[in-house]
């Protein structure tokens, strides 16, 4: 790309080194949850959420357990106008949740922002202006001192109305465009706000630097608010929050990185919707934070029925790859990635260990409302033998032998290869059945008896070609004695080689399965069978293998 040249860096460093945040490896609580969804989420939809679909959202992210929702732009429309009053009026927001609204620091919209916030029990009123070096030269042309007295003037007028209208509110402010403005300009401008305000420990304000347009790497946003949180007036009456977007795709990383540093709070929505690239997606930090072993204080279990009803209301997808939520998050075609997967579940289940720790899955997926059968091992052309044994144990209760679950992967994504496509579980058992559960093609045995003779000895009735045939062999066991008779009957030559049998799962426990294998001509033939007496079965799998062994064209 030649027009690199005319880019420059738009951040700022902090004026002072600011790096202790880089001895702390981990986060071991929650910060604080914003949910800005109903604001700056739905301001960048194509078509906006009608009333009716913002109230349900909201109630989403209240199940969801949000306490801080910021709910619009009240002076912006009638509709947002419209929703808070209906919040407000039908008693639609829960005790323990604060509503947020948003104004610019312009008279005449705080104004209209209070009109609308009356007579909410617990508020949090935002008012922002733009400090940026581009926006003060470009947009505002005003000087620095300008800009300030904007943002105080604002801070007063909130002060002020808040004690003329009824309600319970709190303040909350946003240096817009912090990511291009001078570090020690935007202290400046926050510690001015804090004056006018005055917060103490019992009656906190919030300060919320957002990356209003992400320009630096995630490390220098984190000095920047360890530096903030170093010089801040009455730190210990402010909440430090964030407000991370996307633009570099660090969205997440920056947030983390930023509560690290000393962030109290983090604002973002779910999955990252938002203006241009996104906010910070709240789901993927709540779930980061979660599978190191510490409680988000958000419930996402349902994962499915929150992507599910983020789609319908916000006409937005969730990404196929989108962490934790998205459809493929947890799936694994690879065949060697399925080999572990199965491996390390089965693993935890004889280990009886409560820790998860199972190859290729950073988390348990039925923990956000995921199944192992569905979503986890899926098969197709690249499967291996190790995912559809697992398929087939999972769905039907088959545990195939070892030496011949490399025969089944080959057939199932044989057909898949062939196909060029994806394999469900009915599909895989179908290829498996007509395979290995082939008892009608060329030969049946419809009955058979034993006596207690020369070991023993089977009278077996063999159907083949229209014609029956009632042979009588001896064999050193009952299955021998079949095998014998049917050597006799087709004249053929091989050695029976393997069986193995087990009962199969709850639900199906009075039937068993068995698989036998019969080697000829140096190449080995798989049948199986399953039937409610175990002798049957067995006979069944012969039948399923000899069957195999004549459609080849052998005999």
């Amino acid at each position: 790309m030649k027009q690199f040249q005319k880019y420059r860096r738009q951040y700022f460093l902090p004026p002072k080194t600011c790096n202790d945040w880089v001895k702390k490896d981990y986060l071991d609580h929650a910060p604080i949850w914003c949910s800005v969804d109903l604001r700056d989420g739905n301001q960048a939809l194509i078509e906006p959420m009608t009333l009716s679909e913002k109230l349900e959202f909201f109630d989403l992210l209240v199940k969801i357990g949000f306490k801080e929702i910021e709910v619009g732009f009240p002076a912006a429309s009638d509709t947002e106008y419209t929703f808070l009053r209906t919040l407000i009026e039908e008693n639609r927001i829960p005790d323990d949740v604060t509503v947020q609204v948003l104004t610019q620091a312009r008279p005449h919209i705080i104004r209209k922002t209070f009109e609308a916030v009356k007579g909410a029990p617990k508020a949090i009123v935002h008012v922002y202006n733009s400090v940026s070096v581009a926006q003060r030269e470009q947009v505002f042309q005003m000087n620095k001192e300008e800009i300030k007295n904007l943002a105080v003037e604002g801070a007063k007028l909130l002060k002020e109305l808040a004690q003329e209208t009824e309600g319970n509110f709190s303040f909350e402010y946003s240096p817009e465009s912090f990511s291009g403005t001078e570090v020690d300009y935007a202290l400046e401008v926050c510690n001015a706000v804090v004056d006018v305000w005055e917060p103490t420990p019992e009656k906190k304000i919030i300060l919320n630097i957002p990356t209003t347009v992400e320009t630096s790497m995630p490390h220098v946003f984190a000095s920047q608010i360890e530096y903030l949180c170093k010089n801040l007036k009455r730190r210990d009456g402010i909440v430090l929050s964030v407000h991370p977007h996307n633009d570099r795709g660090c969205g997440v990383a920056t947030a983390e990185l930023a509560v690290l540093a000393g962030a109290d709070r983090v604002e973002g929505t779910l999955f990252g919707n938002g203006e241009r690239t996104g906010n910070v997606d709240i789901v993927t930090l709540g779930m980061n934070l979660f599978s190191h072993g510490v409680d988000p204080q958000l419930d996402f279990s349902d994962m499915p029925m929150i992507a599910q009803t983020y789609e319908r209301l916000t006409g937005m997808y969730v990404s196929p790859r989108q962490p934790y939520a998205g459809e493929l998050v947890f799936t694994a075609f690879s065949g060697s990635h399925q080999d572990a997967i199965s491996k390390g579940i089965r693993w935890r289940e004889d280990h009886a260990t409560p820790v998860w720790n199972v190859p290729y899955l950073p988390i348990d997926p039925h923990d956000v409302g995921k199944t192992y059968d569905a979503d986890v091992i899926r098969i197709n052309s690249q499967s291996g033998k190790g995912g559809v044994s697992y398929v087939l144990k999972q769905n039907y209760s088959l545990e195939l032998p070892k030496a011949m679950r490399e025969d089944v992967g080959y057939a199932v994504k044989g057909v898949s290869d062939r196909e060029a496509r994806e394999l469900s579980p009915e599909d895989i058992y179908g290829i498996f059945e007509a395979r290995y559960m082939d008892h009608n093609s060329r030969l049946r045995i419809p009955s058979c008896h034993f006596v207690q003779e020369n070991g023993i000895t089977a009278l077996v009735t063999l159907q083949n070609d229209g014609r029956t045939h009632v042979i009588t062999a001896s064999g050193n066991g009952r299955l021998d004695a079949v095998s014998n008779a049917i050597r006799q009957a087709f004249h053929i030559d091989y050695q029976l080689h393997t069986y193995e049998q087990h009962a199969l799962s709850e639900g199906s426990t009075s039937k068993a399965a068995s698989y036998v294998s019969i080697v000829a001509g140096g190449k080995t033939y798989w049948g199986a069978g399953i039937d409610e007496d175990i002798i049957r079965s067995s006979i069944l799998a012969l039948v399923g293998a000899v069957n195999q062994y004549l459609n080849d064209g052998i005999a």
